[in-house]
């Protein structure tokens, strides 16, 4: 493929991982085009972008708002023609994108899981000493723990990946929860150790992907992220933020869901923010024969069946603010 007549920009948070995940999609641009050094920067620069989300470090995305703050500055340059790419951890992005926005390309699924990351080591809910002080922002985090652990303090802990280890290293807390695709993308050494497996802790919808962003109609960038995309992490991505959008879930609500494409087992739960309550369900859908339209089906069937389980008064308890 040829390189761009022009630069053709690429927009991202300037935190540590979604940098790491920006120069990802540069580097399989960049080798599309055979392009090496100072060519790859000059095709496709990097536009780092400081969101809202990452301003607010001192209240939760509830009360500043919602998860739509981490995108907003970077949608904002792609829709004036500052960007023509621009890469999200897709658990950040609302269920629907503004108009004039697509997604262009998912790039292959990192491991979605969770992991506990402990002052003593532990990695397993189970095993935290009693009465041991949590930090988590994660409302959905939150809700899962106390569910299993309802003897344990969840406090708010805000940050990227090296400012939530450096406040478990100081304290007052004593363990907090990554997820292991970050870990894995930073190359840290606590990816090593054992995740938390999903009947101990579900994923957020769409956790562990990158979508990349385009604006609608623009064939010249989607010619170019053709060659990045992964079909199978599309079907999970679609199913999972179906499921979220049938629930109209957003990070008010503690919403899980992960579609397995080994197993093709599908779970989806919403919880209370006590974690008194949970209603799970699990469907099953082959993702060998399906397509766009069939996982979103699956997603809309899976919240429906939630959604019942929970009944309408369960579903107002789950809604922080309500």
């Amino acid at each position: 493929m040829k390189p761009p007549s022009k630069p053709l920009a690429i927009a991202t948070r300037r935190s540590p991982l979604a940098l790491v995940q920006a120069r990802d999609v540069q580097a399989r641009l960049a080798a599309q085009c055979r392009l090496t050094g100072a060519a790859i920067d000059a095709h496709f620069p990097i536009l780092g972008l400081v969101s809202t989300g990452d301003r607010i470090q001192d209240r939760t995305l509830i009360e500043a708002g919602g998860k739509g703050l981490f995108t907003k500055e970077i949608d904002e340059a792609q829709l004036v023609g500052r960007a023509a790419f621009a890469v999200h951890s897709m658990k950040d992005v609302p269920t629907t994108l503004p108009d004039g926005l697509v997604l262009g390309a998912l790039l292959e699924r990192e491991d979605p899981r969770d992991m506990l990351i402990a002052r003593g080591g532990e990695t397993r809910l189970a095993d935290l000493p009693a009465g041991v002080t949590i930090g988590t922002a994660s409302l959905r985090r939150q809700a899962q723990l106390l569910h299993k652990r309802p003897d344990l303090t969840v406090i708010p802990l805000r940050g990227n990946v090296d400012t939530r280890l450096g406040k478990l290293a100081e304290g007052p807390i004593y363990a907090t929860f990554l997820a292991r695709a970050g870990l894995n993308r930073l190359g840290r050494d606590e990816a090593q150790r054992d995740p938390l497996q999903t009947g101990e802790m579900l994923p957020a919808a769409a956790q562990g992907a990158v979508g990349v962003a385009i604006r609608d109609g623009d064939g010249l960038a989607a010619d170019y992220l053709a060659g990045l995309h992964h079909r199978p992490t599309e079907l999970a991505v679609t199913a999972e933020r179906a499921f979220l959008a049938e629930l109209d879930g957003s990070c008010r609500t503690p919403i899980a869901a992960h579609l397995n494409n080994v197993s093709m087992d599908f779970i989806g739960e919403v919880l209370t923010p006590d974690g008194k309550q949970c209603w799970r369900e699990q469907i099953r859908f082959d993702m060998t024969t399906a397509d766009t339209h069939s996982a979103r089906q699956a997603g809309q069937a899976l919240g429906q069946a939630v959604r019942r389980a929970a009944g309408d008064d369960g579903l107002a308890a789950a809604l922080v603010g309500a």
